[in-house]
């Protein structure tokens, strides 16, 4: 009769989801986790700690201490103290936050900046980073909320860019908040309880805290997972739109003086959607910049509706018709 120890179902579902995220990386290759010292990194670093080893992977975690609360170098001093005894090799780095875009985003900013560089320092190949299924539906309602469309509605990619030859993985985007709270106190860890997540003034507590109850109150459970699902879904369509306008752009796509200049009748053959998706997606490859869903209309009445007006400005460029070509030049 099997005597072991019955492996606890929250410990297995987060070794697993970690597990099917290494599948793709190379044995011997170095992985970065990054570690805050709450529930979700921490029950991330503790399945990385344990799968890495397996597939000849070493790991390390790096904790971001952003000084911007009275303790934060006592609890980056924890959370390695529990990588270390995980078997990570751990690295705590302090910065300066700014204050570009808010508090939030500004920390946001300069957490995947050490994580890359730390990344590129070590010849990592990947950054793990502990997002969880909660965290992506939040971010879908945030998106919601905020109306620009479905690049927002996906949500957060399971797999990204974080720096040249470094991967962001979220291998938790299909694990409840509660499983990694439940896999930490299993394995005997203790994480930290950042006072942040419980701040209103941030919008994501607020969608936290009051929105997600009402909406699991009112519409019943599973609100969480079908937002989620539908980020995955949302994704998928903008992958094979991406696809298609890699390759119409090839076809009507010309390079013109201190610009790019683009076919007026192709535009206006292709549907309204993908019209608008070619349009935001040329600006972004010649000029670096995003257009809004104003601008992008804006430059879409030059082919739909055009009467002879001027020239349109943009950020970084202008736009304008030339007999059948949308020209895009630098401003």
């Amino acid at each position: 009769m099997d005597s072991r120890p019955s492996l606890d179902p929250a410990v297995a579902e987060v070794r697993l989801a970690v597990r099917q995220s290494l599948a793709a990386i190379a044995e011997g290759a170095t992985i970065v986790v990054g570690l805050s010292g709450g529930p979700d990194s921490l029950a991330l670093s503790a399945a990385l700690a344990f799968e890495g080893p397996k597939r000849g992977l070493h790991a390390m975690s790096v904790t971001v201490d952003h000084g911007l609360q009275p303790d934060s170098a006592s609890v980056a001093a924890a959370a390695a103290r529990q990588a270390a005894q995980l078997g990570l090799d751990p690295l705590v780095i302090r910065v300066t936050v700014g204050e570009e875009g808010g508090p939030e985003a500004a920390a946001r900013a300069a957490r995947y900046q050490v994580l890359g560089d730390a990344a590129s320092d070590a010849a990592a190949v990947a950054v793990l980073v502990g997002h969880t299924l909660d965290d992506q539906a939040e971010t879908v309602l945030l998106g919601l909320a905020r109306g620009s469309g479905a690049a927002s509605l996906q949500g957060m990619a399971p797999v990204s860019q974080l720096a040249p030859g470094v991967a962001l993985l979220r291998p938790l985007l299909t694990v409840r908040r509660a499983t990694t709270r439940a896999a930490c106190a299993a394995e005997g860890l203790e994480p930290w309880d950042d006072p942040h997540n419980s701040d209103v003034r941030y919008a994501r507590v607020r969608v936290r805290e009051n929105v997600m109850p009402v909406l699991e109150s009112e519409l019943g459970p599973g609100i969480a997972a079908a937002l989620a699902r539908t980020a995955t879904l949302l994704r998928e369509d903008a992958e094979a739109f991406e696809e298609i306008i890699d390759e119409t752009v090839e076809d009507i796509v010309e390079h013109a003086e201190a610009g790019i200049s683009v076919s007026a009748a192709a535009l206006a053959a292709n549907p309204t959607a993908l019209r608008n998706r070619i349009i935001r997606h040329v600006v972004a490859a010649e000029f670096g910049v995003s257009l809004t869903r104003s601008q992008t209309l804006e430059v879409a009445r030059l082919v739909t509706e055009w009467s002879g007006q001027g020239p349109i400005d943009l950020p970084g460029c202008r736009a304008r018709r030339t007999g059948g070509l949308i020209e895009f030049t630098a401003r």
